[in-house]
């Protein structure tokens, strides 16, 4: 089949299906193609756009400022850059470009942006910071007594509230609360749905700290450029529309500040905070004066931090840090023996939502949920159980209640693994063969109660098969 060329009507059509804005110039800043999402992130029409020059449409811009003309000046790409300005209706637009330039036969003939608003993510972060700066101000006011419930500080839970039964755990529990009494920096590993941020309210909360604010920020769900605002606050003119506002730093003087997903933070940042976390002392973006302060730093990572490290996600000066302390926090494959309690926690609290007496898991359903692997941890199987509570019948959570995927898990356990029967001297290997697989389909039929189908669903072989297969064993 002969392939039709794209054609500029079907050019067109794509970039304008494409759910960002999207600006091209010509070498000398000239706009040749302009989509509707630009023109809705710049709060302008297309043909206020098209064929005017850039600094006609945007004024506040000039060659430093705007991506588009820094790469036809220099030829060189730019990506993930933050870009601030004012449109000509006088409104503030906040993106992050990426920016290439556009070559024919080895000459630049203009340049290309793809632009990501993150105007409203800025205002819910802010917004965010003034919410954690009123919770900050209600725990620090002067004369108020240490607090007698929980989560008055934005912490809510206790070492009480970490159900398990496994030696691990309760070493970690011994740990955290003996390092909760000090203020040094502590680093907590663990994989994702291991419970790092209930493990670093637990210490908070045990800790002579508990009166103050907690304040925590994943440092992989904001842009760079915000966060380092959130982080260290602003100071008014220090960029268009800045304003005076203290960031999580000293929101969080006297208390304790979590960092998650730490090696996620641009690596200019993480050297930021190492000052930060070696002086004590912070100074606001475009700020010159510094404040003193009193912040127990926590830090989380979901990888291992010395490949982190190695792999440049991580600085080593940081990372050395941070680990005063380390704890590392178990994946539950490693500690399945909390796996039953937390099944029964799981079960009461939607009992509770749902309105519902479940009363516990059949032993088949407890044994594919002890065999699977569980690589989203705790988080994955109060996920599941939530699941099979949806679906339950009964009081009891069935194989066919849990989800999908763990309904096609054959449970191997010691009951299921039937005892090898005794070979005669000289024994044959298609007899030997023989008699294991007349053992096993005995023992099949046993803890089936005689049912064919499911006898047969335990052996993994058809019902017709096992049918066939018992016949030649009554001859």
């Amino acid at each position: 089949m002969r392939q039709e060329p794209v054609t500029h009507e079907m050019l067109e059509a794509i970039l304008g299906a494409i759910d960002e804005g999207i600006h091209v110039v010509d070498a000398k800043g000239v706009t040749i193609y302009y989509n509707h999402v630009a023109a809705k992130l710049d709060g302008l029409s297309v043909e206020e756009v098209m064929g005017h020059h850039l600094l006609e449409v945007f004024p506040s811009l000039n060659v430093e400022t705007s991506t588009l003309l820094r790469v036809i000046e220099n030829g060189d790409p730019i990506y993930h850059q933050h870009q601030r300005y004012t449109n000509k209706k006088g409104n503030q637009v906040i993106t992050v470009n990426t920016t290439l330039p556009i070559r024919v036969d080895g000459q630049l003939v203009g340049a290309v942006e793809v632009a990501k608003d993150i105007s409203k993510v800025k205002e819910l972060s802010e917004k965010l910071v003034d919410l954690q700066a009123q919770i900050a101000q209600k725990t620090q006011m002067p004369g108020k007594k240490k607090q007698g419930s929980k989560g008055e500080s934005g912490a809510k839970y206790r070492f009480t509230d970490l159900i398990s039964q496994s030696r691990k755990m309760e070493e970690l529990k011994q740990m955290g609360e003996k390092a909760a009494q000090t203020p040094s920096p502590i680093l907590i590993m663990g994989e994702t749905g291991t419970g790092k941020e209930l493990v670093v309210q637990s210490i908070h909360n045990a800790s002579p700290r508990s009166n103050a604010a907690f304040i925590a920020q994943n440092c992989a769900a904001l842009p760079t450029t915000l966060l380092e605002g959130i982080l260290f606050g602003t100071t008014k003119g220090s960029f268009t529309g800045a304003e005076d506002r203290p960031g999580l730093f000293e929101l969080a003087d006297g208390g304790t500040l979590f960092l998650d997903e730490i090696n996620s933070m641009p690596l200019e940042l993480q050297a930021k905070l190492l000052r930060v976390i070696q002086e004590s002392r912070v100074r606001r973006v475009g700020g010159m004066q510094e404040t003193t302060i009193d912040v127990r730093i926590i830090a989380a990572l979901n990888e291992d931090p010395q490949l982190a490290v190695r792999e440049n996600r991580l600085r080593s000066d940081l990372f050395y840090r941070l680990n005063v302390v380390a704890i590392p926090i178990p994946p539950l494959r490693e500690r399945k023996e909390d796996i039953p309690i937390l099944i029964h926690h799981f079960i009461q609290k939607f009992n509770y939502l749902f309105g519902k007496l479940v009363t516990g898991v059949s032993k088949e359903a407890e044994a594919i949920i002890l065999q699977h692997e569980w690589p989203g941890n705790v988080r994955e199987l109060e996920h599941t159980i939530e699941a099979a509570m949806n679906l339950v019948e009964g009081d009891r959570i069935e194989r066919d209640d849990l989800p999908f995927y763990l309904q096609q898990v054959r449970p191997v356990n010691q009951t299921s693994i039937p005892t090898l029967p005794q070979f005669e001297d000289n024994m044959s290997l298609p007899d030997a063969v023989k008699r294991v697989e007349e053992e096993m389909i005995r023992t099949a039929l046993a803890q089936t109660d005689g049912n064919i189908m499911q006898a047969a669903k335990q052996l993994g072989i058809p019902r017709q098969t096992l049918q066939y297969k018992l016949s030649k064993l009554d001859s």
